[in-house]
């Protein structure tokens, strides 16, 4: 938002955290990403779309309590079109591209290659369908984007092996 850029609507995603968000990491070993593999914009509307796609599936199989969604990538970039009247006489009425700056439309996400747009933690058991649900959220966005798992325990910066010898070190 600016002084140019006046009454820019809402974000259509508003929750980026759904499922067993309290669950303790010791819970939710296994983790997937959505990475992106284009630079692009996203919208916020796709970003809702990828969110419930993925939360209705996640439910339906591992039950409302077996996972936690994060979605990472936050939309603050300011959509603009030039709005064109396309009826008859329209063309006595517009001024073409004079003042072409545009109206406010929407707000997207900026996005690089490899970054992660959404990640899913749950227990090792519910592996395939978390990578299923991530598969039909993918669907929801233009471009390419790619499925990997995590090394890292649960949503933490410590690989597995590490993470588990640090539990048993009682740290």
């Amino acid at each position: 938002k600016s002084r140019y850029c006046r009454g820019v609507p809402d974000s259509k995603i508003r929750i980026y955290d759904v499922g067993n968000k309290k669950a303790p990491v010791d819970l939710f070993p296994f983790v997937g990403h959505l990475v992106c593999d284009e630079k692009q914009q996203i919208s916020s509307e796709a970003l809702e779309a990828c969110r419930v796609c993925v939360n209705k599936y996640l439910t339906k199989l591992v039950g409302r309590d077996g996972y936690h969604i994060r979605v990472r990538a936050h939309p603050f970039h300011v959509l603009r079109a030039n709005k064109m009247l396309s009826c008859a006489g329209a063309d006595r009425l517009s001024s073409g591209m004079r003042h072409s700056y545009g109206k406010p439309i929407g707000v997207a996400a900026r996005v690089d290659i490899g970054q992660v747009l959404l990640s899913v933690r749950a227990k090792d058991a519910s592996e395939p369908h978390v990578i299923e649900a991530i598969r039909r959220g993918k669907f929801k966005f233009a471009g390419r984007q790619k499925i990997l798992k995590s090394l890292k325990w649960g949503f933490t910066k410590y690989p597995r092996e590490e993470y588990a010898a640090l539990r048993k070190a009682g740290v």
